[in-house]
């Protein structure tokens, strides 16, 4: 059933593995769903040729306003919103997801100081401390927990703490825990809440299986959303 009577138009900022499954879902599935893909950008142009139709391929990021997008998925770089991000508002709603992971140390795409770490031991803490300082030094690995400082405005991004591991024996998963704890109450007993989440994955894989269909459904989920400018958390 299409969700709206008018083509949502769609462009998609990135054509890694996300990227490319992102595009092909909007190419067969789209227009039923009333979405339309209007263009394809990647820092790399080369990697879109003979999979996108030279028509959708978008060559200068700056000119994607022509295209008259209704929504932009990034799925790239988080520098490109920090570019870019401001001008993309000016034209369509943003859509940013991504998803941290413990997981074998070749699953990381470190910066800055944690790009020359090395693992000490079969699990090896990497880093622990505020999610402010680790996002910077682990763009592709830390979302979730930068999520998290945004969805807890009480704490943000100086009282989150953000634990990075690498784990040798996870060679083909990506977990990820989350232990929320409240203050004491009168007896002294706080409210605790701890999940547990496994992500299978490719060796050595920046993202998990499950996450391919996580984001087709966020994209879904966000076209189902009151039509509001703005960046949409999903």
């Amino acid at each position: 059933m299409a969700l709206n009577t008018v083509p949502r138009k769609v462009g998609v900022l990135g054509y890694g593995r996300l990227g490319q499954s992102l595009v092909s879902h909007l190419l067969t599935q789209g227009p039923e769903l009333g979405l339309e893909l209007v263009f394809v950008w990647n820092r790399d142009p080369g990697r879109m040729a003979g999979s996108v139709p030279p028509t959708l391929q978008l060559q200068n990021l700056a000119a994607l306003g022509e295209r008259h997008p209704d929504l932009v998925v990034e799925v790239a770089h988080p520098k490109i919103i920090h570019e870019s991000g401001a001008e993309i508002l000016r034209y369509a709603n943003l859509l940013s997801l991504r998803v941290t992971m413990a997981t074998h140390p070749d699953g990381f795409r470190l910066e800055g100081p944690l790009a020359t770490a090395h693992s000490t031991g079969p699990r090896t803490v990497l880093y622990e401390g505020p999610v402010r300082g680790l996002c910077p030094l682990a763009p592709r690995n830390s979302n979730t927990m930068a999520a998290a400082a945004l969805a807890a405005p009480s704490l943000g991004f100086d009282r989150v703490i953000g634990v990075l591991v690498a784990d040798f024996s996870l060679k083909d998963m990506h977990v990820v825990d989350v232990e929320l704890s409240g203050p004491p109450g009168p007896k002294g007993r706080s409210f605790a809440v701890h999940t547990h989440r496994e992500n299978p994955s490719e060796p050595g894989a920046v993202t998990g299986s499950a996450t391919i269909t996580t984001f087709w459904r966020s994209l879904l989920g966000c076209c189902h959303l009151p039509s509001k400018p703005g960046i949409h958390l999903c």
